[in-house]
């Protein structure tokens, strides 16, 4: 069918060349954090069965880098990462984090992945009170993890956690010890998701003319967002349009806290919105969230953009009746383009044109008279329904997915103190 755009009728206002940024890249490479951060989901555990389920599933929908998870956290996790690194992924480069810590890169090492983002802050205020370490310290320690992965052969990428809370100087002498020392990428990380997307750009500009202005500091530039304020999408997209070509993304937004930048929105709005080729097949993105979610027990808000049962259902009579005269008219792509179907909601809301349709589809006959008839109690139908439920269902079926969430209580925590000291 002939999209509206190009039939003329309507305005596409983002292929408008004034309002792109110059600095725009015309491919990003899409660098996976769903088995990562995704999984710091307070309740996630996957096995290491899952875990090598949805790697391959990234891998098979064009992910450019699948971070499978953090070796030094346990000898569970590292057989889990080594699992997957001796799986082998097609096209994605399996990539596991470390500390600044030689350690922690020795089990990426002994795990066998071919990539390690090295992560230390950049920030006075987490220097201070949590690493306890100067900036010259700090410093030293990266250079000598860097350099120490280098000579094993890794990919080596430098996290600069804390990085929008960082002084600006500071950061990108880190990025410049960094990349002196081998780094092959530079990230910068919002790691409290504490900068709205207009600060996102200011501080990639900066980076970018402070590092870029020599050769051999022009290394790509990564980003990592979390959505304590709800920005973490467009935080992202914003970094993008400074020319960051590796933004890390969790599957359906999972992640620590309020969670990180959604994959399926940062896929799709600069493919769609932007043009941006970012080598992902849109149409399996839903298949991967569904994977995801039943892996993580995390259930997805009905209303969550792309992935949500509710993103392609319609419920007003206006809108069904606009859906079925074109289907651009109430949705802005074609469910079917990331592995969807449009479905039609009916309650208090449905139109009677909706109705005839069905009544249409089924074979039945009716009057205009009968098809008003019918409209109206449904809509009633629908009003006494929603009369019936309960608060107290409601209550509890909140409580039961909080229940899904699963971890060591304080009780159990001091029992085995007591049980080990």
């Amino acid at each position: 069918m002939e999209t509206l755009e190009k039939a003329g009728l309507a305005v596409n206002y983002n292929k408008i060349p004034g309002t792109k940024s110059k600095s725009l890249p015309k491919q990003v490479h899409i660098w996976d954090e769903t088995l990562r951060d995704g999984e710091q989901t307070p309740g996630v555990a996957l096995t290491i069965d899952e875990k090598i389920e949805i790697a391959k599933k990234l891998d098979e929908v064009g992910t450019a880098i699948v971070a499978v998870g953090f070796p030094a956290v346990s000898e569970e996790e590292k057989k889990a990462v080594a699992a997957i690194a001796k799986e082998g992924l097609s096209k994605a480069s399996v990539a596991a984090p470390a500390r600044a810590v030689i350690s922690d890169v020795k089990s990426c090492i002994d795990a066998g992945v071919a990539e390690v983002p090295i992560f230390i802050a950049t920030s006075d205020f987490r220097l201070k009170y949590q690493l306890r370490m100067t900036r010259q310290e700090m410093l030293e320690r990266l250079t000598e993890c860097i350099e120490y992965g280098k000579e094993h052969g890794l990919i080596i990428d430098y996290i600069a956690e804390d990085a929008t809370r960082s002084e600006m100087e500071f950061l990108c002498q880190a990025y410049r010890t960094a990349i002196e020392a081998g780094a092959d990428k530079i990230c910068i990380a919002d790691t409290v998701g504490f900068v709205r997307p207009e600060v996102m750009k200011h501080i990639t500009r900066e980076v970018k003319a402070r590092l870029w202005t020599k050769a051999k500091y022009k290394v790509p530039i990564a980003v990592h967002c979390h959505d304590d304020f709800g920005l973490a999408t467009a935080n992202t997209l914003a970094a993008v349009e400074e020319g960051v070509t590796y933004p890390q993304v969790c599957v359906n937004a999972y992640g620590e806290r309020a969670g990180n930048a959604a994959f399926e929105e940062i896929v799709m709005a600069l493919e769609e919105l932007y043009g941006i080729d970012t080598g992902i097949e849109t149409e399996k993105i839903y298949s991967l969230s569904k994977l995801v979610e039943r892996h993580f027990v995390v259930p997805l808000p009905l209303h969550k953009a792309i992935s949500g049962d509710n993103a392609f259902t319609h419920s007003s009579g206006i809108h069904s009746h606009g859906q079925l005269t074109h289907s651009m008219t109430y949705e802005p792509i074609s469910p079917s383009i990331v592995g969807r179907r449009r479905e039609f909601h009916l309650g208090k809301f449905v139109g009677r044109h909706f109705v005839e349709y069905l009544l249409k589809m089924g074979g039945v006959k009716a009057t205009s008279a009968q098809a008003r008839e019918i409209t109206e109690r449904v809509k009633k139908t629908h009003e006494e329904l929603k009369k019936t439920q309960s608060k107290v269902a409601f209550d509890k079926i909140k409580g039961d997915l909080k229940d899904l969430r699963t971890g060591v209580s304080e009780r159990e925590f001091w029992a085995i103190v007591f049980d080990i000291v």
